[in-house]
């Protein structure tokens, strides 16, 4: 296919594919995330431990890193549009499922549902990205998509604290859905349809072949690690810091801790950012810039000093971002054919991050306390700076 026929910066359809992009992003992330600062409420309300609670996004990001391995290998053969519109449409729909809920394990299945359903899409936008945007505009596009990510994260988190506050948790997770919803009309009206998809056949050897493909591919080896390392650590920090906050000294309301979710638009800034900074410097340099400042982030989420937390989480997600948006990237530019199943791997191992380390990160918090999990976490941080030299 001609050089031409990719998307270019300053085109229309560049524009609405990014914006189509971003919605996917916004709406994956506000959905998965939206119960994190009800985790305390949710606690309280079914009687279950902290770590317990936490299983409500958990099993969501497991799921979904389970069946990315699935969904990625099927739109090799299915395409790419049709099938992030299914997904998003089915967790949409199962996201407004869980305001109507009356029992704690129902309340897992609907979230571990909506998990699956999920798995539709991020592994798809991620290589829709790397096969139809030109080569020089993908860091921009992928930094844009991220962007996305992080404003629903924000979203998602700050509305639904206030929701709750003004008419519980079941108010929240309704008004997300219904968000998504939203973001699966403007997806779907915006989306050009793939130009460079070329379908294969569905066959289990070859999708194998693909997986052990990937799998021996140092560079992607280092870049799943990294995924699983930062994801996990980024998830359990904004899990339990609800719960730090909603005690002494902090003593603070549901609405007030979403609202401090704001520190995501860190996260948008840095993505974008981060992305056009690898050309100049080069994707190890900026990956472990954004590492370091995530370890400065942890240090100051020590305090026992509201401004100082705040800035801690601010320059936690703006490491964060910056990191993710150019692991992400990297992926595409660096897997040799089958884009979707090599961003499946790396999502996989995102998600899984996610599950494991978020749920482990609970134990540490309930027997431990705050700052043996910030050392955790910091350890965490550590290994993946030094993965990172392997690029």
């Amino acid at each position: 296919m001609p050089e031409s026929h990719h998307l270019k910066q300053g085109t229309r359809a560049y524009t609405q594919a990014t914006l189509a992009l971003f919605c996917a992003g916004f709406a994956t992330f506000a959905l998965l995330y939206c119960v994190q600062p009800l985790l305390p409420l949710l606690a309280e309300e079914f009687a279950v431990s902290a770590a317990t609670s936490s299983l409500a996004l958990s099993l969501t990001t497991m799921s979904l890193a389970l069946c990315l391995l699935v969904s990625g290998a099927l739109a090799e053969s299915w395409g790419r549009k049709p099938v992030m519109l299914g997904a998003l449409g089915i967790a949409s729909v199962l996201g407004i499922a869980c305001a109507f809920v009356t029992s704690w394990d129902l309340l897992l299945l609907f979230r571990a549902l909506l998990g699956l359903a999920l798995s539709g899409l991020p592994a798809l936008a991620m290589a829709y990205v790397g096969e139809e945007f030109d080569p020089q505009a993908l860091p921009a596009a992928m930094g844009l998509y991220i962007g996305g990510t992080a404003l629903g994260g924000l979203l998602g988190r700050l509305l639904a604290g206030l929701l709750s506050d003004l008419g519980g948790w079941h108010w929240a997770l309704g008004g997300i859905g219904v968000l998504g919803v939203l973001a699966l009309i403007s997806f779907a009206w915006l989306l050009p349809p793939s130009r460079h998809f070329h379908a294969q056949p569905l066959s289990v050897r070859g999708l194998l072949n693909n997986f052990a493909m990937h799998l021996q591919n140092r560079d992607l080896r280092c870049l799943f690690s990294l995924a699983f390392l930062l994801m996990g650590g980024f998830v359990a920090l904004f899990n339990y810091v609800a719960f730090r906050l909603a005690a002494a000294p902090f003593n603070l309301s549901s609405t007030v801790i979403g609202m401090l979710f704001t520190v995501y638009l860190m996260g948008i800034l840095s993505a974008g950012w981060a992305g056009r900074l690898v050309p100049r410097f080069g994707a190890r340099q900026v990956l472990q810039s954004g590492i370091g400042i995530m370890l400065v982030g942890v240090l100051l989420c020590a305090s026992t000093h509201l401004f100082a937390v705040v800035i801690g989480l601010g320059l936690f997600t703006l490491g964060f971002f910056a990191a993710h948006a150019v692991a992400s990237g990297q992926v595409g530019q660096r897997a040799n054919g089958a884009k979707a199943q090599a961003s499946a791997l790396y999502l996989c191992a995102y998600y899984l991050g996610s599950s494991v380390v978020g749920y482990a990160a609970g134990y540490v918090w309930q027997h431990f306390g705050w700052l043996p999990l910030l050392g955790v976490l910091a350890c965490l941080f550590i290994v993946a700076a030094w993965r990172a030299r392997r690029l």
